[in-house]
């Protein structure tokens, strides 16, 4: 139980239930919410390709977990009146695998590719050519008598996601025709997607409540419906069923989550930099080590938040807890110790002369 209140937060944690899940996603890109910029750029395209009759360009989704990029390509898909087919990059492991899935596909079907930064060499060698001339080049025989074979695909569309757009390689980045970057939302957004998500879950909701599970939402569509279901059990099972704003207060409370949306893990993170580390500077993986945690799940599963908060800093030295932060966990009763002070004789780094920095 504690480590699934640990997670609650966590936008790459998968729902329990993909059946509801599937449900909440919006169907088209008037029912999707927030992405303003994202969805007009994606609406002239679709609809160009729609007009012309032809597979649309491939188009590459890039931002934090959490945010929409499977729903996306699921739109596109159903603006373009096309079959979609899913895929992961890490579960494609051989070349062979991404040939059986890209003969298989009909003209014009879209194929989502997540994780696309975590293809194989192999693989994405593979997918070259096929995004840009629709071939598949196949190696038949071995050793000298070995030739290449190129077998001719039906125009399709790639749409690729990642969490990690620094990784993916320059060849196949160059190969997406449209690129856009998903942002987190806003709370006015959230506060709408919360009360969309009660209407198709039958949920009687305040408006206070609504705006109390959105706060704590980290600017994640993912979460907030997570949150939303939890709520709605407590309001159930501790209530007649209705969400007002003191039942949601309520059920956050007993998940660990307080007012600024911050889950235990998160205090954690900001009181082991702050009690052991003097409010830092400090590097990540001392803080991995402290907290028993993957250097990777820091960087992106909680100090996305934690910035965004103005609770972190992060310096060429290391992380830095903000005085923010600090007034934030004095608050909840945590012990603050004074932080670490600069050296007094400190040279400036942004001069050259020695004696600047010390006066």
């Amino acid at each position: 139980m504690a480590d699934d209140l640990s997670h609650i937060l966590s936008a790459d944690l998968d729902d329990a239930d993909p059946v509801i899940e599937g449900t909440l996603r919006p169907r088209t890109l008037d029912e999707y919410i927030g992405q303003r910029e994202v969805k007009a750029n994606l609406s002239v395209l679709l609809a160009a390709a729609r007009g012309r009759g032809e597979a649309a360009d491939h188009v590459l989704l890039y931002g934090p977990p959490g945010l929409g990029k499977t729903t996306l390509a699921t739109i596109i898909a159903r603006e373009l009146g096309v079959n979609v087919k899913y895929a992961s990059g890490p579960a494609i492991e051989r070349a062979g695998d991404l040939a059986a899935i890209l003969t298989s596909l009909e003209e014009r079907d879209v194929l989502f590719i997540d994780e696309i930064h975590r293809l194989n060499r192999a693989v994405e060698e593979i997918l070259y050519p096929a995004m840009e001339d629709y071939a598949l080049d196949v190696m038949i025989g071995k050793g000298p008598s070995a030739r290449s074979l190129r077998l001719t695909l039906k125009p399709i569309t790639v749409v690729g996601a990642t969490t990690r757009a620094g990784r993916i390689s320059s060849p196949l980045r160059d190969r997406f025709g449209a690129t856009y970057r998903l942002d987190f939302y806003t709370e006015p957004e959230l506060t709408e997607i919360v009360q969309r998500s009660a209407r198709i879950l039958d949920v009687d909701i305040d408006a206070g409540a609504a705006i109390a599970i959105a706060r704590r939402g980290r600017g994640t569509p993912r979460i907030v419906n997570r949150l939303l279901k939890r709520v709605r059990d407590h309001a159930e099972v501790h209530g007649d069923g209705r969400v007002t704003e003191t039942a949601a207060r309520e059920a956050m409370r007993l998940l660990e989550i307080d007012d600024e949306g911050l889950d235990s893990t998160d205090r954690k993170l900001l009181a082991a930099i702050i009690q052991k580390f003097g409010s830092g500077p400090v590097g990540v993986a001392a803080l991995a080590a402290v907290l028993s945690e993957e250097i990777e799940t820091i960087e992106d599963v909680y100090e996305p938040f934690l910035l965004r908060l103005g609770f972190l800093d992060r310096t060429p030295q290391g992380r830095i807890a903000t005085e923010a932060a600090r007034n934030h966990l004095a608050g909840l009763g945590f012990e603050i110790p004074p932080p670490r002070r600069a050296e007094p004789d400190m040279p400036s780094l942004w001069t050259d002369d020695p004696g600047v920095g010390d006066r």
